[in-house]
Order: C-alpha cells, then structure tokens, then sequence
C-alpha cells in the first residue's frame, strides 16, 4: 500500500509516496543519507540512529509513515557551512573513531544527549548508559565518553 508523507529532514521539507511497510532506514538511505547504516535490521546496535523531534530513534525498525509530520536528523544535517558540529569535533579529537561504521549512529545519540542535559552535570556512568543502545567493536567506548565530555567541559554543546 503506497502512503503519501511529508516531513522535515535535516531542516528541508519533503514530500514522498512509500510503501508503508518500508523502514526509515531504507527510505532515508534511498534518497541519498547514506550515514545512516543497517548494522542488524533489529534495533540492536545502534548504528542507524537518527533524531526523530529530537529523539534517538533505530531507524531500522522505525516505519517511514510513523515520521510522518516530524523532523528528522542525520549526521549530514549536523555540519554547517564546511564545520563539523561540536560533537563530530569532539570525535574527532578524541579519536573516538576507527572503522567509522557505527559512528554516525553514535553522533546522533550524543547529540541527543547533550541537548538533553544541556547545563546539567551528568557522570561518565551517566553517558556510559545513556550510549548502551549503540555497539562498536573498535574503540572500546572510553574515547566515545571522553568526547562527550569534552563538549559537556569546554560548553562546546550548550548553545
């Protein structure tokens, strides 16, 4: 059954007839948002996480109707004008990336996170839990902690 949705990504409105069976996953990745991966097709590592009005969401077991009038972000929406967003800088200095596979879905949590807690102490047990939902097997996490951290010290995400 083919559904006509509308929604907002990364901040540009757009309009598409889906199949409704079709995953966010699928649809964002057929229009050209290839940061958004499928690890494991079951909501388990995290690597396709996208905001949904500012949520993480696995895109993978997410349907594309039910964003329907929503606003989605990806890691291509968060650089601006040739600059990395302050938490792709943080990774980047940190070094919290290897492969790279799972690294936009963590991008995306992280950026949920420190907009969510914006002004609030939080522990590393605190990060540590909030990022549980996405799996790397090449950094080991510390550096991942560290660069969200480092946004949370330096007020590089408090804007």
């Amino acid at each position: 059954m083919i559904k006509n949705i509308s929604f907002q990504i990364n901040g540009k409105p757009i309009k598409l007839a889906i199949d409704a069976r079709r995953s966010l996953s699928d649809i964002l990745r057929g229009n050209g948002y290839i940061s958004v991966k499928e690890g494991c097709g079951v909501g388990e590592c995290g690597a396709c996480t996208v905001l949904v009005d500012g949520r993480p969401y696995n895109a993978c077991i997410t349907l594309a109707i039910w964003v329907d009038g929503c606003a989605v972000r990806t890691v291509e929406g968060e650089s601006k004008d040739n600059r990395l967003s302050d938490v792709q800088q943080a990774y980047l200095e940190e070094g919290a990336v290897q492969c790279g596979f799972c690294t936009p879905g963590f991008v995306m949590t992280s950026t949920a996170f420190l907009e969510s807690h914006r002004g609030t102490p939080v522990s590393r047990e605190l990060i540590r839990r909030e990022h549980a939902g996405n799996l790397c097997r090449c950094t080991g996490y510390d550096s991942i902690v560290n660069a969200v951290e480092k946004c949370m010290e330096h007020s590089l995400c408090k804007k």
